[in-house]
Protein backbone atom coordinates (compact mmCIF):
# COMPACT_ATOMS: atom_id res chain seq x y z
CA UNK A 1 0.00 0.00 0.00
CA UNK A 2 1.28 3.48 -1.56
CA UNK A 3 1.50 6.06 2.24
CA UNK A 4 2.29 10.01 2.15
CA UNK A 5 4.79 11.04 4.09
CA UNK A 6 5.01 14.97 5.10
CA UNK A 7 7.44 16.89 5.07
CA UNK A 8 8.02 20.58 6.66
CA UNK A 9 6.24 23.38 6.40
CA UNK A 10 8.09 27.06 5.86
CA UNK A 11 5.66 29.01 7.69
CA UNK A 12 4.67 27.34 10.71
CA UNK A 13 6.66 24.35 11.40
CA UNK A 14 3.64 22.19 10.48
CA UNK A 15 3.71 19.16 8.04
CA UNK A 16 3.07 20.78 4.29
CA UNK A 17 4.51 18.87 2.20
CA UNK A 18 3.91 14.86 0.81
CA UNK A 19 6.30 12.33 0.01
CA UNK A 20 6.33 8.66 -0.91
CA UNK A 21 6.82 6.33 1.80
CA UNK A 22 6.05 2.80 0.83
CA UNK A 23 7.82 1.14 3.66
CA UNK A 24 5.67 1.82 6.37
CA UNK A 25 1.98 2.06 7.29
CA UNK A 26 0.19 5.29 8.78
CA UNK A 27 0.21 3.24 12.03
CA UNK A 28 3.82 2.66 12.34
CA UNK A 29 4.88 6.18 11.29
CA UNK A 30 2.74 7.70 14.02
CA UNK A 31 4.36 5.83 16.40
CA UNK A 32 7.46 6.23 15.04
CA UNK A 33 7.37 10.60 15.56
CA UNK A 34 4.02 10.87 16.81
CA UNK A 35 5.28 14.70 17.57
CA UNK A 36 5.02 15.58 13.43
CA UNK A 37 1.12 14.90 13.56
CA UNK A 38 -1.51 17.59 14.48
CA UNK A 39 -4.84 15.68 14.61
CA UNK A 40 -8.23 17.39 14.10
CA UNK A 41 -11.20 15.57 15.42
CA UNK A 42 -14.70 16.85 17.07
CA UNK A 43 -18.43 16.57 16.73
CA UNK A 44 -21.27 18.68 16.48
CA UNK A 45 -23.36 19.06 19.80
CA UNK A 46 -26.73 17.78 18.63
CA UNK A 47 -27.05 14.95 21.36
CA UNK A 48 -24.84 12.58 23.89
CA UNK A 49 -21.73 11.37 22.81
CA UNK A 50 -22.05 7.40 22.82
CA UNK A 51 -20.67 4.15 22.14
CA UNK A 52 -19.94 4.19 18.34
CA UNK A 53 -18.55 7.61 18.79
CA UNK A 54 -16.11 6.48 21.47
CA UNK A 55 -15.02 3.36 19.34
CA UNK A 56 -15.11 5.61 16.28
CA UNK A 57 -13.22 8.22 16.75
CA UNK A 58 -12.80 9.16 20.79
CA UNK A 59 -10.49 6.18 21.95
CA UNK A 60 -8.36 7.03 18.86
CA UNK A 61 -7.99 10.43 20.10
CA UNK A 62 -7.03 9.91 23.23
CA UNK A 63 -4.14 6.87 21.86
CA UNK A 64 -2.98 9.87 19.92
CA UNK A 65 -2.71 11.98 22.56
CA UNK A 66 -0.99 10.16 24.68
CA UNK A 67 1.34 9.01 21.61
CA UNK A 68 2.52 12.61 21.78
CA UNK A 69 0.22 13.73 18.42
CA UNK A 70 -1.06 17.48 18.72
CA UNK A 71 -4.50 16.72 19.25
CA UNK A 72 -7.11 19.71 18.28
CA UNK A 73 -10.98 18.62 18.96
CA UNK A 74 -13.85 20.62 18.18
CA UNK A 75 -17.12 20.98 18.94
CA UNK A 76 -18.87 22.09 16.06
CA UNK A 77 -21.51 24.27 17.53
CA UNK A 78 -22.38 26.41 13.93
CA UNK A 79 -22.97 23.23 12.39
CA UNK A 80 -25.24 22.16 14.47
CA UNK A 81 -27.97 24.55 12.25
CA UNK A 82 -26.65 21.96 8.84
CA UNK A 83 -29.94 20.00 9.59
CA UNK A 84 -32.05 21.98 12.56
CA UNK A 85 -33.50 25.06 12.38
CA UNK A 86 -32.68 25.79 15.55
CA UNK A 87 -29.63 25.08 18.33
CA UNK A 88 -32.13 22.91 20.85
CA UNK A 89 -30.21 22.78 24.27
CA UNK A 90 -26.84 23.66 22.72
CA UNK A 91 -24.96 25.10 26.75
CA UNK A 92 -26.49 22.02 27.80
CA UNK A 93 -25.29 19.75 25.61
CA UNK A 94 -21.67 21.43 24.89
CA UNK A 95 -20.88 20.82 28.73
CA UNK A 96 -22.13 17.04 27.94
CA UNK A 97 -19.86 16.98 25.75
CA UNK A 98 -16.36 18.16 27.67
CA UNK A 99 -17.62 15.86 30.27
CA UNK A 100 -17.36 13.05 27.89
CA UNK A 101 -14.08 13.86 26.36
CA UNK A 102 -12.69 14.66 30.18
CA UNK A 103 -13.94 10.81 31.26
CA UNK A 104 -12.69 9.34 28.19
CA UNK A 105 -9.17 10.75 28.85
CA UNK A 106 -8.28 13.84 26.59
CA UNK A 107 -6.21 15.88 28.70
CA UNK A 108 -6.35 19.15 28.41
CA UNK A 109 -2.86 19.63 29.35
CA UNK A 110 -1.93 17.96 26.06
CA UNK A 111 -5.22 18.48 23.60
CA UNK A 112 -6.67 21.67 22.64
CA UNK A 113 -10.53 21.59 23.14
CA UNK A 114 -12.73 24.53 21.82
CA UNK A 115 -16.12 25.39 20.13
CA UNK A 116 -16.75 26.68 16.60
CA UNK A 117 -18.01 29.98 16.94
CA UNK A 118 -15.59 31.26 19.39
CA UNK A 119 -13.04 31.06 16.63
CA UNK A 120 -13.93 34.00 14.03
CA UNK A 121 -10.81 33.53 11.89
CA UNK A 122 -11.63 29.93 11.08
CA UNK A 123 -14.73 30.53 9.58
CA UNK A 124 -13.27 33.72 7.14
CA UNK A 125 -11.00 30.73 5.78
CA UNK A 126 -14.71 29.17 4.35
CA UNK A 127 -15.19 31.42 1.61
CA UNK A 128 -12.02 31.19 -0.35
CA UNK A 129 -12.20 27.37 0.16
CA UNK A 130 -15.39 27.26 -1.54
CA UNK A 131 -14.06 29.04 -4.31
CA UNK A 132 -11.89 25.62 -4.91
CA UNK A 133 -14.77 23.31 -5.58
CA UNK A 134 -17.29 22.89 -7.60
CA UNK A 135 -21.24 22.57 -7.28
CA UNK A 136 -21.37 19.52 -9.26
CA UNK A 137 -18.14 17.87 -6.60
CA UNK A 138 -20.45 19.03 -3.57
CA UNK A 139 -23.92 17.84 -5.25
CA UNK A 140 -21.97 14.19 -5.52
CA UNK A 141 -20.75 13.90 -2.21
CA UNK A 142 -22.70 10.55 -0.54
CA UNK A 143 -22.29 11.58 3.04
CA UNK A 144 -24.06 15.19 2.49
CA UNK A 145 -26.68 12.89 0.04
CA UNK A 146 -27.41 10.13 3.32
CA UNK A 147 -27.39 13.48 5.99
CA UNK A 148 -30.20 15.02 3.72
CA UNK A 149 -32.05 11.87 3.86
CA UNK A 150 -32.25 11.73 7.51
CA UNK A 151 -32.42 15.39 7.88
CA UNK A 152 -35.14 17.02 9.96
CA UNK A 153 -36.03 20.01 7.85
CA UNK A 154 -38.86 20.35 5.21
CA UNK A 155 -35.90 21.97 3.18
CA UNK A 156 -31.77 21.77 2.66
CA UNK A 157 -29.72 24.90 4.01
CA UNK A 158 -27.29 26.08 2.12
CA UNK A 159 -25.31 25.49 5.35
CA UNK A 160 -25.75 21.35 4.69
CA UNK A 161 -25.05 21.59 0.70
CA UNK A 162 -21.37 23.11 1.97
CA UNK A 163 -21.21 21.15 5.23
CA UNK A 164 -18.29 19.81 3.55
CA UNK A 165 -16.04 23.03 3.05
CA UNK A 166 -16.98 23.88 6.52
CA UNK A 167 -15.25 21.07 7.87
CA UNK A 168 -12.26 21.56 5.57
CA UNK A 169 -12.14 24.81 7.10
CA UNK A 170 -12.00 23.27 10.37
CA UNK A 171 -9.12 20.75 9.86
CA UNK A 172 -7.12 23.51 7.56
CA UNK A 173 -7.92 26.19 10.36
CA UNK A 174 -5.19 24.28 12.56
CA UNK A 175 -3.25 23.07 9.11
CA UNK A 176 -3.76 19.72 10.66
CA UNK A 177 -2.69 16.28 8.64
CA UNK A 178 -4.22 13.43 10.54
CA UNK A 179 -8.02 13.30 10.76
CA UNK A 180 -9.74 9.98 12.71
CA UNK A 181 -12.54 8.62 11.36
CA UNK A 182 -15.10 6.79 10.61
CA UNK A 183 -15.57 5.69 7.04
CA UNK A 184 -18.55 7.39 6.31
CA UNK A 185 -16.42 10.76 6.76
CA UNK A 186 -13.94 9.85 4.11
CA UNK A 187 -15.96 11.48 1.08
CA UNK A 188 -15.90 14.59 3.50
CA UNK A 189 -12.33 14.49 4.26
CA UNK A 190 -11.50 13.81 0.78
CA UNK A 191 -13.12 17.46 0.09
CA UNK A 192 -10.24 18.67 2.78
CA UNK A 193 -7.56 17.32 0.82
CA UNK A 194 -9.07 18.67 -2.28
CA UNK A 195 -9.30 22.11 -1.10
CA UNK A 196 -5.41 21.77 0.20
CA UNK A 197 -3.93 20.41 -2.74
CA UNK A 198 -6.35 23.38 -4.93
CA UNK A 199 -5.28 25.79 -3.01
CA UNK A 200 -1.42 24.69 -2.90
CA UNK A 201 -1.44 24.27 -6.00
CA UNK A 202 -2.81 28.02 -6.84
CA UNK A 203 -1.48 30.43 -4.61
CA UNK A 204 1.37 27.84 -2.85
CA UNK A 205 2.30 25.94 -0.14
CA UNK A 206 0.44 26.49 3.04
CA UNK A 207 -1.41 23.05 3.83
CA UNK A 208 -1.11 19.46 4.33
CA UNK A 209 -3.50 17.12 2.82
CA UNK A 210 -4.24 15.77 6.22
CA UNK A 211 -4.71 11.61 5.57
CA UNK A 212 -7.74 9.57 7.79
CA UNK A 213 -7.22 7.49 10.07
CA UNK A 214 -9.46 4.75 10.47
CA UNK A 215 -11.37 2.95 13.78
CA UNK A 216 -11.23 -0.47 14.06
CA UNK A 217 -14.91 -0.42 14.26
CA UNK A 218 -15.93 2.30 11.95
CA UNK A 219 -19.83 1.27 11.35
CA UNK A 220 -20.92 0.24 15.08
CA UNK A 221 -24.66 -0.89 14.69
CA UNK A 222 -27.58 0.74 17.09
CA UNK A 223 -30.12 -1.16 18.91
CA UNK A 224 -32.42 -1.17 15.93
CA UNK A 225 -29.50 -2.71 13.61
CA UNK A 226 -28.81 0.47 11.56
CA UNK A 227 -25.89 2.69 11.79
CA UNK A 228 -25.64 3.90 15.43
CA UNK A 229 -26.73 7.65 15.22
CA UNK A 230 -27.72 10.46 17.99
CA UNK A 231 -30.54 10.87 15.30
CA UNK A 232 -31.96 7.90 14.99
CA UNK A 233 -32.65 7.24 18.71
CA UNK A 234 -31.03 3.66 18.53
CA UNK A 235 -27.67 4.74 20.77
CA UNK A 236 -25.82 4.05 23.90
CA UNK A 237 -24.86 6.45 25.70
CA UNK A 238 -21.39 7.76 27.39
CA UNK A 239 -23.49 9.21 30.15
CA UNK A 240 -25.77 6.39 30.55
CA UNK A 241 -25.16 4.37 33.67
CA UNK A 242 -25.66 0.79 34.14
CA UNK A 243 -29.56 0.28 34.74
CA UNK A 244 -29.93 2.50 31.41
CA UNK A 245 -27.62 0.41 29.44
CA UNK A 246 -29.29 -2.60 30.52
CA UNK A 247 -32.50 -1.35 29.82
CA UNK A 248 -31.16 -0.36 26.32
CA UNK A 249 -29.72 -3.94 25.17
CA UNK A 250 -32.45 -5.22 26.31
CA UNK A 251 -34.70 -4.05 23.60
CA UNK A 252 -32.29 -4.43 20.76
CA UNK A 253 -33.30 -5.62 17.95
CA UNK A 254 -32.07 -9.37 17.40
CA UNK A 255 -33.93 -12.78 15.24
CA UNK A 256 -35.70 -15.89 15.81
CA UNK A 257 -32.34 -17.87 15.53
CA UNK A 258 -31.55 -18.94 18.99
CA UNK A 259 -28.13 -19.91 17.73
CA UNK A 260 -25.71 -16.96 17.92
CA UNK A 261 -23.43 -16.51 14.96
CA UNK A 262 -21.94 -13.53 13.85
CA UNK A 263 -22.79 -12.42 10.35
CA UNK A 264 -23.02 -9.08 9.88
CA UNK A 265 -25.08 -9.41 6.22
CA UNK A 266 -27.15 -12.09 7.24
CA UNK A 267 -28.00 -11.47 11.18
CA UNK A 268 -27.00 -7.20 11.34
CA UNK A 269 -29.07 -7.07 14.51
CA UNK A 270 -27.41 -9.89 16.92
CA UNK A 271 -23.67 -9.29 15.11
CA UNK A 272 -24.04 -5.67 15.74
CA UNK A 273 -24.41 -6.30 19.33
CA UNK A 274 -21.41 -9.13 19.31
CA UNK A 275 -19.07 -6.55 17.83
CA UNK A 276 -19.98 -4.75 20.59
CA UNK A 277 -19.55 -7.11 23.44
CA UNK A 278 -15.88 -7.95 21.15
CA UNK A 279 -14.64 -4.45 21.33
CA UNK A 280 -15.57 -3.90 25.02
CA UNK A 281 -13.95 -7.21 25.86
CA UNK A 282 -10.87 -6.91 23.45
CA UNK A 283 -12.09 -10.13 21.94
CA UNK A 284 -12.89 -11.60 18.64
CA UNK A 285 -16.51 -11.20 17.56
CA UNK A 286 -16.61 -14.81 16.24
CA UNK A 287 -15.21 -16.21 19.68
CA UNK A 288 -17.93 -14.32 21.89
CA UNK A 289 -20.29 -15.86 19.52
CA UNK A 290 -18.81 -19.43 19.93
CA UNK A 291 -18.86 -18.86 23.38
CA UNK A 292 -22.40 -18.14 23.69
CA UNK A 293 -23.64 -20.72 21.28
CA UNK A 294 -26.77 -21.88 21.67
CA UNK A 295 -27.56 -19.28 24.63
CA UNK A 296 -30.45 -17.40 22.46
CA UNK A 297 -30.70 -13.59 22.53
CA UNK A 298 -31.11 -13.46 25.97
CA UNK A 299 -27.63 -14.63 26.57
CA UNK A 300 -26.31 -12.45 24.29
CA UNK A 301 -27.82 -9.20 25.58
CA UNK A 302 -26.72 -10.49 29.06
CA UNK A 303 -23.20 -10.62 27.71
CA UNK A 304 -23.26 -6.95 26.46
CA UNK A 305 -24.82 -5.54 28.88
CA UNK A 306 -21.86 -7.30 31.52
CA UNK A 307 -19.37 -6.04 28.99
CA UNK A 308 -20.03 -2.57 28.44
CA UNK A 309 -20.95 -1.69 31.86
CA UNK A 310 -17.44 -3.19 32.68
CA UNK A 311 -15.85 -1.35 30.21
CA UNK A 312 -17.77 1.85 31.14
CA UNK A 313 -17.47 1.81 34.51
CA UNK A 314 -14.19 3.37 35.40
CA UNK A 315 -14.92 6.48 32.29
CA UNK A 316 -18.38 6.76 34.02
CA UNK A 317 -16.64 7.49 37.55
CA UNK A 318 -14.34 10.29 36.15
CA UNK A 319 -17.65 12.02 34.20
CA UNK A 320 -19.30 12.09 37.56
CA UNK A 321 -16.47 13.65 39.19
CA UNK A 322 -15.85 16.36 36.88
CA UNK A 323 -19.43 17.06 36.76
CA UNK A 324 -19.10 17.94 40.91
CA UNK A 325 -16.50 21.36 39.54
CA UNK A 326 -18.44 22.65 36.23
CA UNK A 327 -16.12 25.60 36.98
CA UNK A 328 -13.06 23.51 36.47
CA UNK A 329 -14.96 22.05 32.82
CA UNK A 330 -15.87 25.59 31.42
CA UNK A 331 -12.63 26.72 32.26
CA UNK A 332 -10.82 23.74 30.03
CA UNK A 333 -13.09 25.67 27.23
CA UNK A 334 -11.92 28.82 27.65
CA UNK A 335 -8.72 27.86 27.66
CA UNK A 336 -8.62 25.99 24.53
CA UNK A 337 -10.67 28.85 22.59
CA UNK A 338 -8.04 31.30 23.31
CA UNK A 339 -5.37 28.46 22.01
CA UNK A 340 -7.72 27.92 19.17
CA UNK A 341 -8.19 31.83 18.14
CA UNK A 342 -4.10 32.52 18.05
CA UNK A 343 -3.63 29.45 15.57
CA UNK A 344 -6.15 30.33 13.34
CA UNK A 345 -5.16 33.94 13.37
CA UNK A 346 -2.05 33.02 12.10
CA UNK A 347 -3.02 30.66 9.42
CA UNK A 348 -5.42 33.19 8.05
CA UNK A 349 -2.46 35.80 7.63
CA UNK A 350 -0.98 33.12 6.21
CA UNK A 351 -3.64 32.53 3.75
CA UNK A 352 -4.14 36.28 2.98
CA UNK A 353 -0.62 36.38 2.26
CA UNK A 354 -0.95 33.94 -0.13
CA UNK A 355 -3.51 35.03 -1.83
CA UNK A 356 -1.67 38.29 -2.43
CA UNK A 357 -2.76 40.53 0.60
CA UNK A 358 -6.70 39.22 -0.39
CA UNK A 359 -8.69 40.39 2.59
CA UNK A 360 -6.11 42.32 4.43
CA UNK A 361 -7.09 46.01 2.72
CA UNK A 362 -4.98 48.44 2.35
CA UNK A 363 -4.72 50.12 5.72
CA UNK A 364 -3.97 46.86 7.36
Amino acid sequence: MTMTRTGTGTRTGIDTGTDIDTAATLDERIHRDPARFRVLSGDRPTGALHLGHYFGTLHNRVRLQDLGAEVFVIIADYQVLTDRDVAERLDATMEGLLLDYLAVGIDPERSVIFNHSAVPALNQLLLPFLSLVSVAELGRNPTVKDEIAHSRQASVSGLMFIYPVHQAADILFCKGNLVPVGQDQLPHLEVTRTVARRFNERYGQVFPEPEALLSDAPRLLGTDGTKMSKSRANSIALGADADETARLVKGARTDGDRHITYDPEGRPGVSGLLLLAALCLGRDPHDVAEEIGGGGAAALKRTVTEAVNTRMAPMRARRAEYARDMGYVRSVLRAGNERANAIADATLRDVREAMGGLGQGLAS
